[in-house]
Order: C-alpha cells, then sequence, then structure tokens
C-alpha cells in the first residue's frame, strides 16, 4: 500500500471508531446520593459518550431485573446498545464491546476498586474488567 493510501484508511480507520461513541446513548442508575457514580458519568462524557442518568433507592430491582448477579455487582449499572454496563467501566472498554459486538449480557467491574474511573485517589489498586452472561457466567475482558 503506498504511505498516502495507508494514511488515508488509517485516519478513515480512527474516524469509524470515533463514531461508534458519537451520540451513544448510555443510561445510567445510581443511587442519588453517590459520588463515585456521578464521577464515572462525568468520565463517560469526557470520552464523547452521552448520558442519561436516573436516581433510584431501587438498586438492587435494576440489576436482577436486568440480569446482574450479586457476584458482578458494584454501585451503578447501565444500559447501551442492548448490553449492561455494571460498576466502574473505563469508556475505553464500553468503546471496545460496542465495536467488538461479543454475545455477552454485558461488561463488570465488581466491587469499586481504587483507581477505576470515578474512584480515582491516592492509590491504584489493580482491577479487571470482566463480560457476563445471562448464566453467571463470567471472562476477563481487560486486566488494570
Amino acid at each position: 500500500m503506498k504511505p498516502i493510501a495507508k494514511l488515508i484508511a488509517t485516519t478513515l480507520l480512527g474516524l469509524a471508531a470515533t463514531n461508534v461513541v458519537a451520540g451513544e446513548l448510555i443510561t445510567v442508575y445510581k443511587s442519588p446520593t453517590c459520588g463515585c457514580c456521578s464521577a464515572w458519568i462525568k468520565h463517560l462524557k469526557a470520552n464523547g459518550f452521552e448520558v442519561q442518568a436516573h436516581d433510584t433507592s431501587r438498586m438492587d430491582q435494576v440489576k436482577q431485573s436486568l440480569g446482574v448477579r450479586p457476584q458482578h455487582a458494584s454501585c451503578h449499572t447501565a444500559e447501551v446498545s442492548g448490553y449492561v454496563i455494571e460498576g466502574h467501566v473505563p469508556a475505553n472498554d464500553i468503546r471496545r464491546l460496542l465495536q467488538e459486538k461479543p454475545a455477552v449480557a454485558g461488561l463488570t467491574v465488581p466491587g469499586m476498586p481504587m483507581g477505576s474511573p470515578g474512584m480515582e485517589g491516592a492509590r491504584k489498586d489493580p482491577y479487571q474488567v470482566l463480560t457476563f452472561d445471562g448464566a453467571g457466567n463470567s471472562r476477563v475482558f481487560a486486566d488494570y
């Protein structure tokens, strides 16, 4: 491939990847008093997502209705393009999910690990982003 053609192809692929997020609506369900949930929403917006947030005191019901099992739970739950996003999942991993479209229910970062988006602080703990399915099975999607 000629250098100019390669540059054009690379640029177009980059634009296509960006367009996966442009205008993509994520609906977030969270406790009205949760500060880290609001910080995660800011992370999503800073990374090009459109966010619609709903405060609710019935998070257990939301999680159950969307198929989030206790071992995958965190503080907030979201929906985007038919996928469930549970907890402090980085925007880049959501973008990758939307590009690859794997046959899973969604992504989760169980618990609330320090250093994940929305949980920034003095320390950064290692954590994993997992895929999960309707049967409760999970696999590692990304390591941090």
